[in-house]
């Protein structure tokens, strides 16, 4: 076969999300636009650009209320972006508005993690690539760390985390990690999951029970994580071991579902069994009426985003003196 046939000829055409040719040219089909760190004129939120990890060259994007005191402490939100694990980034149009208006309505500072993604660097990397973030964050609890806007502004007692879609999952298995792995002086209050990547090799709920779309699922899974275990491999399955849903390292957990996503049933499983687990937190669900998957990025102006997002705000606010 010619380098042209090769180049053409494709592997896995994961569409609308990316393809992967037989030549091994990976094709992204969403997710491409970046833009760049600015103070932003609608918000009055100032962001900008830092380096977590010198040695494979991964940034994160922090975000910080314009009208801030030198030295006022406000709650810290650590975000991890969404997209399947293989597409778009921390510095794109749709994270950046959103983080933008999140930051502003709920008075936080926050920091959206860049992470390698698949498959050019399969899983578990993006998991390695977020726990660094979370050390590179946490090396400023003692006000001397390489970031100002971090030493001056961030409330290390009142950390969350939260992500969309894949990023919820980073977010869980982050806050598990906490759990094990304790920081001193870096206190996760909460996490929020919308809309989390969870998966299973038995149906939940009201799931699809049709074999060719599980199968479709799981190749997906199998494609971004190829030294998987299957469907119940913790890392998309964490409710296939109970036990460990109860060393979640947070006392708060708020979860969204949409009703007409796909992965709705999972996000209400997770819900189930972590009540079940014998974690000893509170974790709420709110499931969106007739919304899709991640419509609060494809539509944020309409009301049932609104109302998401004043949630979310409340979430990080209600401990605060």
């Amino acid at each position: 076969m010619d380098s042209a046939n090769a180049s053409s000829e494709v592997a896995h055409d994961f569409s609308p999300l990316i393809k992967v040719h037989k030549d091994g040219k990976v094709e992204r089909l969403r997710g491409t636009d970046i833009v760049p760190p600015s103070l932003d004129p609608k918000t009055n939120v100032d962001s900008k650009d830092v380096v977590y990890s010198p040695e494979n060259n991964l940034s994160a994007r922090l975000y910080l209320p314009k009208n801030t005191n030198q030295n006022q402490k406000l709650p810290l939100l650590v975000y991890f972006h969404g997209g399947g694990f293989c597409i778009e980034t921390a510095f794109s149009p749709t994270y950046h508005n959103y983080l933008n208006d999140l930051v502003s309505e709920a008075n936080i500072i926050a920091v959206s993690v860049d992470y390698r993604r698949a498959p050019e660097h399969p899983l578990p990397i993006a998991y390695e690539d977020s726990w660094d973030a979370v050390k590179w964050v946490a090396s400023h609890v003692d006000g001397s760390g390489p970031e100002d806007w971090l030493n001056r502004n961030a409330d290390f007692e009142q950390v969350f985390y939260s992500g969309d879609s894949a990023g919820a999952n980073i977010a869980h298995h982050m806050a598990i990690r906490n759990g094990g792995e304790i920081i001193d002086g870096f206190n996760v209050v909460g996490i929020v999951l919308i809309h989390p990547y969870f998966w299973g090799v038995e149906p939940v709920g009201s799931e699809p029970t049709d074999v060719k779309i599980r199968a479709g699922t799981e190749r997906f899974w199998r494609f971004t994580c190829p030294s998987t275990s299957g469907l119940d491999d913790p890392w998309v399955n964490p409710c296939a071991d109970g036990s460990s849903l109860a060393s979640l390292g947070c006392a708060r957990v708020l979860v969204f579902a949409a009703e007409k996503d796909f992965l709705c049933p999972r996000g209400w499983f997770y819900y189930e069994k972590l009540k079940e687990s014998g974690w000893g937190g509170h974790v709420e669900i709110v499931e969106s009426k007739g919304e899709q998957h991640v419509f609060h990025l494809i539509n944020p102006t309409c009301e049932n985003a609104g109302s998401m997002l004043k949630k979310i705000c409340s979430f990080f606010n209600q401990d605060k003196p």
